[in-house]
């Protein structure tokens, strides 16, 4: 099956190209990779695509699923790759793929028991998710925003993924168990996304909604006060 994924969660994005087989939920081979640079996917996006598929032989219609990161991240991009997806799949009717990149980032670190993943947020803010691996029935993941110094406090004891380099340095200088993860890309939202479908964790057009993780008003006007 091809399988198309993307990533427009930050300032730089990308597109990724894959062949995923039905049997397993770890065979994906990448066909290739397209950066998208400079925060204009609004204008690169589709051109970029269609110039993916034409150059290794395909075209939108034999695309037979779709993986995009559906956050945390940059509110107009999330929204840009998101409305992206949606219009192609009211199309072709193909199932898609719904990726957490805190969920991503536990993955991608192949960590066990208590791990908790880190993104940088801006302002001195991280996004945090929480997970048990193996994931127990009962424990739900828990992903929330949080200041630099609660996500340092509060990961004491767990052990903290992240691709960024600076809260990676944040977390050893605190003495926290850090693994630092090379940058997440589209081929990333490609590989686990196909575990997402192959569990049955597919959504439709419909469902696919961006993860934003943002404050409440409470919150923000707390924050302002203080």
């Amino acid at each position: 099956m091809l399988l198309l994924a993307i990533d427009t969660s930050g300032k730089h994005g990308s597109i990724a190209l894959a062949r995923a087989g039905e049997r397993s939920a770890e065979d994906v081979e990448l066909i290739a990779t397209v950066p998208l640079t400079g925060g204009t996917f609004s204008a690169q996006l589709v051109p970029q695509m269609a110039e993916l598929l034409s150059s290794h032989g395909f075209t939108q219609l034999d695309i037979g699923a779709f993986a995009v990161a559906t956050g945390p991240g940059s509110f107009t991009g999330l929204r840009i790759g998101l409305a992206v997806v949606k219009a192609l799949v009211e199309v072709l009717q193909k199932p898609i793929a719904a990726v957490s990149l805190l969920e991503l980032c536990v993955v991608n670190s192949g960590a066990q028991g208590k791990v908790m993943s880190a993104l940088d947020a801006g302002r001195s803010d991280v996004y945090v998710g929480e997970y048990g691996v193996p994931v127990q029935e009962h424990q739900a993941p828990r992903e929330y925003i949080s200041t630099r110094r609660e996500f340092l406090a509060q990961a004491q004891g767990w052990s903290v993924v992240t691709p960024d380099s600076t809260l990676a340095q944040a977390a050893c200088a605190a003495g926290l168990s850090v693994s630092r993860l090379e940058p997440i890309s589209a081929a990333d939202v490609a590989c686990v996304g196909w575990r997402s479908i192959q569990s049955g964790r597919a959504v439709t057009a419909e469902e696919l909604e961006a993860n934003y993780i943002r404050r409440t008003d409470a919150e923000m006007l707390e924050r302002v006060r203080s």
